[in-house]
């Protein structure tokens, strides 16, 4: 089926053979909410449900809806004098769609089981058909060209059954955005800030019309405008983002994650939080990764069919990073984890087993919200600006030297600092790095 080809992310191959060395070579120059603890558990929230008649008010051809506030959701409180930041984790996943893997429904499952919610970024060519494809026309390429393909009939209808399941639940859907074009010739590096409004205003389009293009007109409209929904992005592998950000912040958006970070507390960039990728560890290595599935394959085996002897190695490993990387900031400043992740099953799947265990082992622990961008966009909005830049001020691991009460007793009386973001590291990465995540 078209549909499962098409949620599988292709890469260059010139891209997966990137030697742990090049990996050294890029991280030398890289440094390094209020509420009881009940609030801070269950972020799920209610079980789904559907939304009283009264309250759905279709959209265009009824491919959305306006069904009302979504579910699941905690108001965000400004951190009280003295008061412990909680710890973020955000879990999100580049492409969302649900294929033969099922991987997106065993995820929406897993969140359930661990009262975490999480950011899908759906592909808007996951809700296009293969025999409509000329309806995309995306920059620098010819109409109907997309490195991810398309999908079939099937496909777009259990990948909308799980979109609005998701969103019900609390979970954010962002966009990954369409055709996923990498490297320097013609991918998204070469967009202009007009050919990114073109592709993002292409991908509302695709959820907006899924039914109008698919021909499913039985099927249940998604219970949300996408219009206002969508605050934010990954871009395919972490490439265009100057221009994304001048477009992005013109729109009006609120976040990105298409950079390269530090386990340090975010600032902003053009107006929206900078929530990029992080560097973490890799056990039993001399250097660090970018915190997503597909930068440790590289490192790992350099290719998504790697010895099987290694998987459970690799997994393993994968897992212990992210923990070794949950440790330090719970331990120690507090900054929110971000981590990046495909719906794959690279080297025999051990990657998504690492995520899971990562969960079960992080979401339910005393004081930390596995929450979606948005929902870490919310908290970070509703704190004083001054508190998030005495955060700031905390490096990799460091925990407040005479404590948290002592640390965040008075309020500070400086201006905040600008609105830059402070987490990005001195030195743009190359091309190259760039294009390991995806």
């Amino acid at each position: 089926m078209a549909a499962h080809r098409a949620v599988t992310c292709r890469f260059p191959v010139a891209t997966v053979a990137l030697a742990a060395g090049a990996a050294v070579a890029l991280v030398a120059g890289l440094a390094g909410c209020a509420g009881s603890d009940e609030a801070t558990k269950g972020a799920a929230g209610p079980k789904p449900g559907a939304a009283p008649k009264s309250m759905v008010r279709l959209i265009g051809d009824g491919s959305t809806a306006y069904t009302g506030a979504q579910p699941g959701l905690h108001k965000p409180q400004r951190l009280k004098p003295g008061q412990k930041p909680p710890q973020f984790v955000v879990f999100s996943w580049d492409g969302a769609g649900e294929d033969s893997q099922k991987l997106f429904s065993h995820f929406r499952e897993v969140g359930r089981k661990y009262g975490a919610t999480m950011t899908y970024f759906l592909s808007g060519v996951y809700l296009l058909p293969e025999e409509k494809a000329t309806l995309y026309d995306p920059p620098g390429h010819a109409p109907g060209r997309s490195d991810i393909g398309f999908n079939d009939t099937g496909g777009i209808r259990d990948t909308v059954r799980e979109l609005r399941g998701a969103w019900q639940e609390g979970n954010e859907i962002g966009t990954h955005f369409n055709g996923h074009f990498c490297g320097p010739e013609s991918g998204v590096g070469t967009w202009s800030v007009e050919d990114w409004k073109s592709e993002i205003s292409q991908a509302k389009s695709f959820v907006k019309n899924w039914k109008t293009n698919s021909g499913l007109t039985s099927e249940k409209p998604l219970p949300f405008d996408y219009d206002t929904e969508l605050i934010g992005a990954r871009t395919p592998c972490l490439e265009g983002r100057e221009n994304f950000l001048r477009a992005a912040s013109e729109l009006g958006w609120r976040y990105d994650t298409s950079g390269i970070n530090n386990q340090v507390w975010p600032g902003k960039d053009r107006g929206l939080w900078d929530l990029s990728l992080q560097m973490i560890p890799i056990p039993g290595r001399s250097f660090e990764t970018l915190s997503m599935d597909y930068n440790f394959m590289v490192n790992q085996s350099g290719t998504a069919k790697g010895a099987p002897s290694m998987h459970q190695y690799w997994g393993d490993q994968f897992r212990d990073g992210m923990l070794q990387a949950f440790d330090r900031a719970y331990n120690g400043n507090r900054a929110p984890l971000i981590i990046g992740n495909h719906f794959e099953s690279w080297n025999g799947g051990t990657y998504m087993r690492a995520i899971e265990e990562t969960i079960a082992e992080v979401c339910v622990r005393s004081e930390v919200r596995c929450v979606s961008f948005r929902q870490l966009a919310d908290w970070l909005d509703a704190q004083e600006p001054a508190v998030l830049a005495k955060l700031r001020t905390l490096k990799v691991g460091e925990a407040p030297k005479d404590g948290w009460t002592a640390f965040l007793a008075a309020r500070p009386t400086a201006a905040a600092s600008p609105a830059t973001s402070p987490t990005a590291p001195s030195a743009a990465p190359s091309a190259a790095t760039r294009r390991q995540a995806g």
